[in-house]
């Protein structure tokens, strides 16, 4: 089963294909995504990383306090969104 990881305090400078690249050292990336602002497209500095439900706790461990572009990255599980 598919979980997702919510990513935080992601340099702006970072990509997609970058963090993509980061999380696949520790396991199988199956999806990912950087939240943009939709006025000017620039990085809000989260984002959403999907892997396998048996990687996660793992992935979440080694990943979490590491240091992304020089910043220290938070990574937990996502939270389900809120229905308006």
């Amino acid at each position: 089963m598919v979980k997702t990881l919510y990513v935080g305090n992601i340099p702006w400078s970072t990509t997609e294909s970058q963090l993509e690249e980061f999380f696949g050292q520790y396991g199988q990336v199956l999806g990912c995504r950087i939240i943009t602002e939709r006025s000017t497209g620039r990085s809000r500095g989260y984002g959403f990383v999907e892997v396998n439900e048996d990687e996660m706790e793992e992935i979440m461990e080694k990943t979490n306090g590491a240091e992304l572009d020089g910043r220290k990255i938070v990574v937990n599980e996502a939270k389900p969104r809120e229905q308006f």
